[in-house]
Order: structure tokens, then sequence, then C-alpha cells
């Protein structure tokens, strides 16, 4: 398979720019071109490319990375433009744009192989835009007619950025972003909204779990509305099956506030078969993440309000258990490993040293900076008491990873210690030096890594 030597990037937001970066670490020419002059001059500033100029020689490939609104006028336009050029698109909605280009184009739709590289991020722009972006990620084609060579081209580009390549018909795509990718950031961004009118204090109680579910709530709203919109037939009804599984929900949590589950949880409803919109079934899952749990086995197993709560949740892990790893491979069990890291020069290097000799992919591993963590860890106020006293004990894991403003914050606002931030840090240094206690530190992470565990929590 030959990897095209001169490729028009036409878009240099983030998956143009991204792409861009990525050819040109491999020798591939890359011009680029876009209605902002200002967006393709700071990709170019970037290394992405030249800017396109009339005189530049024909493209072998064009990847459009224009906005689901636009991209079939412009892959119409660069059809036009470059007769002998391979055209293809990162679109993440494709009936639409499929449909809009044979209309448009009629015969010359065969140089055109439709694409969607599953690599977005939550920010945007040429300056999110990053070479390895695509590397370990899913990048769809689906032909639909298109010619052989021309979709060994785009397989050859979507390979050499490090891309796992599937092929799908464009309304199988669709369906599958639509439950994978459009409906959970309608669900992230639904969550994220309950935050706007929360009081600062709530909102101040936010831990990694409001975090993890609302982080793509970040994301470009023009660009998610174009999507929406573009795959509007396949996301409504998922989301109708959302609706309907969330009435089950805030119906059974009624029953509950109201009294009508005073026996316990399981009996309130035993007569009834259908909770809210939906009919629920009652049996226990296959594989119950949580049938050890107190009181989960009967609230699954009886007909009731909690029933629907438990399998509510025992659903969800069912559903996040089928999330396949890299490259499509299948599912694989997670475990955890918290370790807190010195604060020292070259720490953060040996712990990537030692996860790389674990045979862990540093892909698989979740980098916190959360004084939060030190302090469900170990308890500082036990380790500052017990040194004031003369006694040095060994200091606590978790004490390995708190900075100098960290432990101000803690000596002042939780052990109330009359000193300045800059009296804190020398309390640290000098009556700490933990440090110097934590030689050790790589014999024990080594010692509590199992090859079971591929995350890694910090």
């Amino acid at each position: 398979m030959t990897l095209p030597q001169r490729v028009r990037v036409v878009g240099t937001g983030l998956l143009g720019t991204s792409l861009a970066l990525a050819l040109q670490a491999r020798g591939v020419d890359v011009t680029l071109a876009d209605t902002s002059p200002t967006a393709a001059a700071l990709a170019s500033d970037m290394g992405a490319g030249r800017v396109a100029h009339a005189q530049d020689e024909a493209p072998d490939l064009v990847v459009v990375a224009a906005p689901p609104d636009v991209v079939v006028d412009v892959v119409a336009a660069e059809l036009t433009a470059w007769p002998d050029a391979t055209v293809t698109d990162v679109t993440s909605v494709k009936n639409v744009v499929v449909e809009g280009v044979a209309r448009r184009c009629g015969a010359e739709r065969r140089r055109f192989v439709p694409g969607h590289p599953m690599a977005g991020r939550e920010r945007s722009g040429a300056v999110a835009a990053r070479s390895d972006l695509f590397e370990g990620r899913t990048w769809v084609i689906c032909p639909d007619g298109a010619d052989d060579a021309r979709v060994a081209d785009v397989t050859a580009v979507a390979q050499v950025c490090g891309a796992h390549v599937v092929t799908m018909s464009p309304a199988a795509h669709d369906e599958a972003v639509a439950a994978v990718s459009h409906v959970p950031q309608v669900a992230a961004s639904l969550v994220a909204a309950q935050l706007r009118e929360l009081p600062d204090d709530a909102v101040a109680l936010s831990g990694q779990g409001v975090r993890d579910v609302t982080r793509i709530a970040a994301s470009d709203p023009m660009l998610w509305t174009q999507i929406l919109a573009g795959n509007a037939a396949a996301v409504r009804p998922l989301l109708e099956g959302v609706r309907a599984s969330l009435d089950d929900v805030i119906h059974a949590l009624s029953v509950i506030t109201s009294g009508g589950d005073a026996s316990g949880g399981t009996r309130g409803l035993a007569d009834a078969a259908v909770v809210g919109s939906t009919s629920v079934a009652v049996t226990a899952p296959a594989t119950p993440v949580t049938q050890d749990a107190v009181g989960i086995r009967d609230a699954v197993a009886t007909p009731g309000p909690r029933a629907v709560l438990a399998q509510t949740i025992a659903g969800g892990q069912e559903g996040r258990a089928r999330i396949p790893g890299k490259h499509g491979a299948p599912a694989q069990a997670y475990a955890s490993v918290a370790v807190v890291i010195p604060d020292e020069p070259g720490a953060l290097g040996r712990v990537f040293t030692d996860v790389g000799e674990t045979g862990i992919s540093v892909e698989d591993m979740r980098l916190e900076h959360d004084d939060a963590v030190a302090a469900l860890l170990g308890d500082p106020s036990t380790l500052f008491l017990d040194e004031r006293a003369g006694d040095i004990p060994e200091p606590p894991e978790a004490m390995q990873g708190m900075s100098t403003q960290e432990w101000s914050h803690y000596l002042v606002s939780t052990l109330g210690v009359p000193l300045a931030a800059e009296e804190n840090g020398r309390e640290k240094e000098a009556r700490f030096s933990m440090l110097e206690r934590l030689a050790d530190y790589e014999g024990r992470w080594q010692r509590s890594v199992e090859p079971a565990f591929t995350e890694c929590v910090f």
C-alpha cells in the first residue's frame, strides 16, 4: 500500500492540523487551506505544512476537515478542482455527506472516500492539535462505491498515523457513533448544565466522578449543534430510550420518597410489573458486579423501586464492561493502584520508566494533582504532631507528593499553624525531610504493581 506523497488539507482545525502534523513528520508534502488565512498561517507556523497557493502541484489526496454543514460543498469543490486526486473527509456524520456528494458529483463520487477518525477532543482549533492524536484510535472508512485504489490511499494515510482502520456502511457508522459519541455528548452536557445555578460551596465539593462524567461537556457548542443535526435520525431514538429509563428511575425515587417502599426497599411494589414508562425486567443480571453488596441481590431479584435503581446501576456496569480496548481488542478488566509521586526532580520520569518496564501502556494511566487524594491516603496532622513531639515516624506515602503550597494550605487551614507561606515551605523542608526518607520509592512501586493493573491513579 503506497502512501500519497502530496496531501492537501482543507480546514486547519483540530483534526486537520493534527493530521497535517502527523503526515509532515513522516515526510509527506502537506499544503494547508482554510477560509481563515490566519488559521492556515497558524497551522503552518506550528509545522503542519505550507499554506496552499494557486501554483501548487496537484495533490494526490485531499482531506476535507470542514464543519459538517459545509462539508458537502467543500468536497464537491475539491473534486472539481483536482480531477485526479482522491478526496476524503473526517466528518463525524456520514449518511448526509454521502447522499449530498452523490447528488452533486455524479460519477466523480468514485474518487470520494468518506472517513471518520474517532479521535476528537473537547478542545478545538489548531492550538489543540497533536501529531499523535490518531495513535491507537479507530479510523472508520465508508467506501460506498469508491474505487479500490482510492480506498487504499485513505487507508494508507490512516495507518501511517497510527490508527486502526475499520470499514462500515454510512448508515451503520451513524447508528454506532450516535450511541458511543453523540448521545454521551448530550448526556454530559445535560449533567454539566445542572451545575450552572448550584451554589459555589456545593460546586466546590466536585470530585473526580463529576469531572469524568462532564469532561466532554467543554466541547464546542456550534460544532456539536451541526453534528447532532446531521445525525438526528440516529440520535433521537437513543435519547428516547434514555428518557424512558430515566422516567423509570424518577418514578422509583418518587415511590421511595412517598413512603411506598417502607418495608425495607424490596416489597413496596411487589405487585408492580411495570415501573414508569417501560416494562422492567427484575431478573438478576447475568454477571452482576455488585452481587456481593449488602441488599443488592434482593433488590435486583424482587420487583420494586429499588430493583429499578439496582438494575440501572448494574446495567451501566455491564455496558461499560463491553467497551473494547485499544485497536479494537476485547474489553479488559481494569484495576487501579494509587502512587503518590515524590516532590523532587526526575520523580515523574521514574514513574513513566517504571510503568513502561512493567508493561503498562502510558495511555492507560491517569495523572491527578489533587490534595484531596493525599488527604484520603494519609493524615498530615499525624506526621506534623509527631514531628513536633520529637518522635519522627515513617511518613505516610501520601506525603510524598505534597508541594510547598499544599503544605502551606494544610498547615494553616487544616492544622491552624500560624505561619506565613514562606515559613511553611521551610517547615516542610527542614522539619519533615520527607524526600530523603523515600529512597525506596521505586522498589515499592514495582512491588505494588501486578500484571492485571492497567490503570494508574496518582
